[in-house]
């Protein structure tokens, strides 16, 4: 399955949108992340080129929750699928709640394309918002606690049987820069790597 072919087919408004383009057994995928945004270039995106931006933070924090990773090709054999809660690059320095709504549809659908998924972890706000705007239209509440993440990260959150892991955006320099951040989305890896085995 092509996950962009899959939410390209969706009824929605679709300009400057990036999906995934990635080719996957969804059977496989037992776990999602979701981090916050497309970046402006999408080579520059998890599935994008091989030294990809996204990927510069994202493979050294596997590897340091103690996880022998080398590419996205290695994270997708471990059964992780990783996504943009928002399909659009943001414009603002702050993600605006419309863009996390016209990005919905699609996110909702991919989160639906793989039957088999035991957690979903919440890489950053944008993605707890965008998790949280989901949950609301079928369980009338927010899942994910409106607290500090760093408050939630021992909490056991499910969703229809999922769960849902709330941590730390998982792109861009300053998660690098930010050590007690990168130390602890590493350690939330680590969990949900040991919760998929």
């Amino acid at each position: 399955m092509n996950v962009k072919n899959e939410l390209e087919s969706l009824p929605f408004e679709k300009s400057n949108m990036q999906f995934c383009n990635v080719e996957i057994n969804p059977q496989n995928v037992r776990a999602i992340m979701i981090n916050e945004v497309v970046p402006a270039d999408p080579k520059q995106d998890f599935y994008g080129d091989d030294n990809a931006a996204y990927l510069e933070t994202t493979i050294p924090l596997f590897q340091k929750a103690g996880i022998h990773v080398n590419s996205i090709s290695d994270i997708l054999n471990l059964g992780v699928y990783i996504t943009n809660a928002v399909k659009v690059p943001k414009t603002e320095y702050t993600v605006s709640k419309m863009l996390i709504e016209g990005s919905l549809p699609f996110l909702e659908k991919e989160l639906s394309l793989f039957p088999n998924v035991k957690v979903i972890m919440l890489m950053g706000d944008v993605a707890k918002k965008a998790f949280n705007m989901i949950s609301k239209k079928s369980a009338n509440k927010n899942v994910v606690p409106g607290v500090a993440t760093y408050k939630l990260r021992s909490s056991e959150i499910y969703y229809a049987g999922i769960r849902i892991m709330p941590s730390y955006i998982m792109t861009g320099q300053n998660i690098l820069i930010e050590k007690s951040k990168f130390e602890m989305a590493a350690e939330d890896i680590s969990v949900m790597a040991k919760l998929i085995q």
